[in-house]
């Protein structure tokens, strides 16, 4: 009940893109597979180009475990 919500800490809006973009190059992918089933037709460039950001979401996430660590590790000293 105090102030000190989860959402409000620094460096959780990195955490949020981090998943945003990992869905989103989930389902690029996911789609990619499904078009020619669906619609006998090749995926188009936006497609491909959205699968970029599968990568790109696990960096963030990576680069907000960094960040949430050593928060952790300075707050102690």
């Amino acid at each position: 009940m105090g102030t000190s919500d989860s959402s409000t800490r620094p460096g959780n809006g990195l955490l949020k893109a981090a998943l945003v973009c990992f869905a989103v190059g989930i389902v690029a992918v996911v789609l990619i597979f499904l078009t020619p089933v669906v619609t006998d037709g090749k995926p188009g460039l936006v497609l491909y180009s959205l699968t970029a950001a599968w990568p790109l979401g696990f960096l963030l996430a990576i680069a907000f475990a960094l960040r949430s660590g050593r928060r952790a590790r300075g707050g102690g000293s």
